[in-house]
This record gives structure tokens, C-alpha cells and sequence, in this order.
């Protein structure tokens, strides 16, 4: 069964309470999406560890039930 936008991001807000997460649905089929997360737990990391802290927060789903995430990371201005 595919993830919801919801779910996404619930998983990120819980790892990265500070997060600000803007979810889209790429295909309407529930299995791709891209996601912009802006956090202050960023700061300091190379982009790749930015990413990785998402995937952690997304709890093995990836690969799985969620089939593809275009994922965009960044420092609060």
C-alpha cells in the first residue's frame, strides 16, 4: 500500500521537529513525490547528509512503500 503525502511528512516532523515540509504528488499514484524540507538540523551537513537524515525519518519505507522521493534540502535563511 503506497504512503500519503500526510504520512511523509508526519515521519519527517517527527525526526526533524523544526521542519518545514512542502510535499507533492508527481504522478497521482501515491508512490511519487517530491519533497522540500527546510531545518536548522541541516546546518553545517553536506547536502548528502542532509538527505540521509531524511531517509532515516522516513523509517525503511523508502524503496518500499514509497517507490521515489525528488528530494530538495536546505537551511533556514
Amino acid at each position: 500500500m503506497p504512503m500519503d503525502a500526510a504520512e511523509i511528512e508526519s515521519l519527517i516532523k517527527q525526526a526533524l521537529p523544526d521542519a518545514k515540509v512542502d510535499i507533492r504528488d508527481l504522478a497521482g499514484d501515491g508512490d511519487h513525490y517530491a519533497a522540500t524540507v527546510v531545518s536548522e538540523e541541516f546546518r553545517g551537513k553536506s547536502r548528502v547528509q542532509q538527505h540521509q537524515l531524511v531517509y532515516a525519518a522516513l523509517k525503511g519505507n523508502m524503496g518500499g512503500e514509497l517507490h521515489a522521493l525528488a528530494l530538495t534540502t536546505s537551511v533556514p535563511d
